[in-house]
């Protein structure tokens, strides 16, 4: 049986339609790639601003409603009793000038920790905060530790160590910048300033590069 003769017209707007059909396909690919990528940035940052701004309420209530009585809260070393206060230790400040110079280092090595995404990103902050906690609680000097310059150096240890072991492109570049920007901060693990809790930078630090050294090997590991 002859087969009816092929409708050029309709033969060129179905190529047509196809190759529209391609094209819309792909632009809906890279929407949904972009809105991907924008909720995940979003929420990246939610986590770190989160994060900062519990320390900012905390101080606020602690100065306006409960009259600096937090102050005698953190890290007591040696006292087995008052061991369960290390992990808000770096949620707790001495004042307001005090979680100033700890906001911008929080917010900036925070957000670059993020990158990893928002899971590593409380892995890497639980980390530090009980395992930095611990060493300030060994080794630290008989006073109250608090602050959340901890976490701070905690998060300038993860950073280095991770692009120094894992090497890829993104954890080279995260390295090198947070040398750049924060490199004097490693200055402050060293017992200069007699107000300054250089056990708690020292321990975050180094639980930060112990964190960073075991993450970079689980990645290539897997990879």
């Amino acid at each position: 049986m002859a087969l009816p003769p092929i409708d050029s017209g309709y033969a060129t707007r179905l190529r047509h339609g196809y190759r529209s059909g391609r094209d819309t396909i792909g632009r809906s690919d890279g929407n949904v790639r972009a809105q991907s990528w924008g909720r995940a940035i979003i929420n990246r940052g939610r986590m770190v601003l989160g994060l900062v701004g519990l320390m900012w309420v905390i101080e606020v209530i602690d100065t306006v409603v409960l009259g600096r009585s937090l102050n005698a809260i953190g890290i007591h070393p040696r006292d087995v009793g008052r061991a369960w206060q290390i992990p808000l230790a770096p949620f707790l400040h001495g004042d307001f000038g005090h979680l100033i110079s700890n906001t911008g280092p929080l917010l900036w090595l925070g957000a670059m920790v993020s990158v990893w995404g928002v899971g590593e990103f409380l892995l890497v902050t639980a980390g530090i905060t009980v395992f930095g906690g611990a060493g300030t609680w060994l080794i630290g000097r008989d006073a109250v530790h608090q602050g959340g310059s901890l976490l701070a150096l905690g998060f300038f240890g993860y950073l280095v160590a991770r692009g120094a072991v894992e090497r890829r492109v993104i954890a080279v570049a995260l390295a090198i910048l947070t040398v750049y920007w924060y490199g004097y901060a490693a200055w402050s693990v060293l017992p200069a300033v007699p107000r300054v809790s250089w056990e708690s930078h020292l321990s975050g630090m180094l639980a930060g590069a112990a964190m960073g050294y075991l993450r970079a090997r689980v990645t290539r590991t897997r990879a």
